[in-house]
């Protein structure tokens, strides 16, 4: 069992950065897929980006793309999601997730996944 754990949030005022860190615990984590996923009051959770942990591939929501940047560091069991340019609309619970065979944008597929964290943006 992969073990997840999200730092890194809080309130920030719009246009400001926060980086978000996913730590990892368990086994064969450096082979699983790691995505960031978020979940606004009253809406559904949506994906926010994705990597390959053995290719470095990644992967983004049209919305992020260019503002927010996802990155690993499999020496430390760690994922980052670097946030700038923060919206109000970027506003939510952000879940890291992991999975062996996932697809990156199908939140229905990975398997394992940690609490959440609190992402404010104020405007």
């Amino acid at each position: 069992q992969v073990l997840l754990e999200e730092s890194g949030g809080g309130l920030v005022q719009a246009g400001g950065s926060l980086r978000l860190s996913c730590a990892a615990s368990g086994v064969i984590f450096s082979r699983y897929i790691v995505g960031w996923f978020r979940q606004a009051p009253g809406k559904e959770r949506e994906f926010v980006a994705a990597i390959n942990w053995t290719g470095g591939n990644t992967n983004y929501e049209d919305s992020v793309r260019g503002r927010f940047t996802i990155s690993r560091d499999n020496a430390k069991n760690m994922v980052y999601l670097q946030m700038n340019s923060l919206k109000p609309e970027d506003t939510a619970v952000y879940y890291c997730a992991a999975d062996a065979s996932a697809r990156a944008w199908s939140l229905h597929e990975y398997g394992c996944w940690g609490q959440g964290i609190q992402v404010i943006v104020s405007s």
